[in-house]
């Protein structure tokens, strides 16, 4: 079986320039994405909700990556969740967080390193078009 790239890079590209469009500072964003990875995909989806009020554009980018990494994968064959939630709702967040958590641990692997990999990306190009 050959390697294959899913067009990360064209992706990543794709959310820093639609991220910079709409606010040019949410491209920082982008780093602590990158640094986000290392504490698994709950608290890296979690992360869109807790800037949800304050800064919805920098809320908006990370939506956006997790939406793209969810679409990435599932053409993987790998079903990570993407549920709709209202950052109040404790409900379901916590069902949310039990899906994610209850993914095989070698589906997690997998979004893992995919999702590492478009966060480099992603911070490849903020470098190139700040």
């Amino acid at each position: 079986m050959a390697w294959h790239t899913y067009g990360l890079d064209q992706e990543a590209q794709k959310l820093v320039l639609s991220a910079k469009r709409r606010n040019p500072d949410s491209l920082n964003q982008g780093y602590k994405m990158r640094m986000a990875v290392a504490y698994g995909l709950e608290r890296f989806w979690g992360e869109h909700l807790r800037l949800q009020e304050r800064e919805a554009d920098k809320s908006r980018y990370w939506k956006e990556t997790w939406d793209t990494l969810v679409r990435i994968a599932g053409q993987a064959h790998i079903t990570i969740p993407n549920d709709a939630v209202h950052h109040n709702n404790v409900q379901q967040i916590h069902a949310m967080s039990q899906r994610l958590w209850s993914l095989s641990l070698e589906d997690q692997r997998i979004a893992l390193a995919v999702l590492t990999q478009l966060c480099d990306c992603i911070v490849w190009w903020t470098q190139r078009y700040k």
